[in-house]
Order: structure tokens, then C-alpha cells, then sequence
């Protein structure tokens, strides 16, 4: 009779942690929803009309550098 109380016992804690556990994920990723991220390092400005810098068709030289063996 003890085994059998202290397996159920066992089984609610395990259930009550697994309910603890998941609402503190939605609780998360509700949390995560409702943050608007805004641009990556807004101190960074560029103008309107200014984009990302495009790279040049020219290829730089990549020299080995190094003392690798």
C-alpha cells in the first residue's frame, strides 16, 4: 500500500512540474510576441534612400598570410 502511494505521489509531482513547465513557456513565448524588435543597432542611422552598402564586382586579392606549415 505505501509503494502504491508513493508511486501515485511521485506521479503527481511529475504531471504538476510538467504543468508549471509548460505554462511558463507560453507564458514565454506569449512575452516574445508581443516584444516589436526594431532594427538591429538603432544608434547606426543611415538617411532615407540609403540602404546597405552593395559590394564592388571587383574581387579583392586574398593573399595567404601567416606562418601556417
Amino acid at each position: 500500500m505505501e509503494t502504491l502511494i508513493t508511486i501515485a505521489a511521485a506521479a503527481l509531482l511529475i504531471a504538476l512540474g510538467m504543468r508549471l513547465i509548460h505554462r511558463l513557456n507560453a507564458q514565454h513565448d506569449a512575452r516574445i510576441a508581443a516584444h516589436h524588435f526594431s532594427e538591429p543597432f538603432p544608434a547606426i542611422s543611415r538617411p532615407p534612400g540609403h540602404g546597405h552598402p552593395r559590394p564592388s564586382g571587383r574581387i579583392p586579392d586574398r593573399r595567404l598570410t601567416g606562418t601556417w606549415p
